[in-house]
């Protein structure tokens, strides 16, 4: 396994990962296009039967043309054979009234055949790592404490820092990086399709 960064020609596989790491038991998980916009639930083809496509490919997409697109974080993993089996990044988010800079990681996607192998854990710890040696003090998301908590992710709370639904609770957690300072604290903005999509 090797992780690097994203490629242009990456994102066809990227999408077709993602697909299939959040595809629900009824969904087909082939590389399809996105939903055109303000058509969030049309089906990828007209003869597509079934086949519905997980938020997160949208997001990722949606995410991949905003303003929080940070292409130095977004990286993929790739199989014996040079194809992507995973794949996360990194995007601008936002802490306090000031605005300060962070970092909202996510979607994660391992293609199915691909997990509980160690490829998501080897594209947290390269996108921590990238992400520190960048100088960003922060990175924060939603997810399961039992899983991020190996990456010393711990809840926001803990930093005064408040996840965009309060509802959230302990699942919207926080990794400080190096370049961190304990004043930094507030209300956390992912990038503006999270908003949306």
């Amino acid at each position: 396994m090797l992780i690097r960064r994203e490629t242009r020609s990456d994102i066809d596989a990227i999408r077709a990962v993602t697909s299939a790491a959040f595809a629900k038991s009824d969904t087909v998980s082939t590389p399809t296009p996105p939903d055109p916009p303000n058509s969030p639930s049309a089906p990828a083809t007209p003869h597509a039967l079934n086949t519905t496509i997980p938020v997160e490919a949208t997001l990722l997409d949606e995410l991949r043309v905003s303003d929080g697109w940070l292409p130095a974080l977004s990286f993929v993993a790739t199989g014996d054979r040079g194809e992507v089996i995973g794949h996360v990044v990194c995007t601008r988010g936002h802490v306090g009234s000031d605005l300060a800079l962070a970092l909202g990681l996510g979607p994660l996607s391992v293609h199915p055949a691909h997990q509980r192998r160690g490829v998501g854990l080897a594209l947290v710890h390269a996108v921590l790592g990238a992400a520190d040696a960048f100088g960003e003090s922060l990175v924060a998301l939603l997810g399961s404490p039992a899983y991020y908590g190996r990456f010393g992710f711990r809840p926001s709370t803990e930093y005064g820092i408040t996840a965009p639904d309060p509802a959230w609770g302990d699942y919207f957690q926080v990794r400080t990086l190096t370049a961190y300072q304990p004043s930094l604290k507030g209300p956390f903005t992912y990038a503006e399709p999270f908003d949306r999509v």
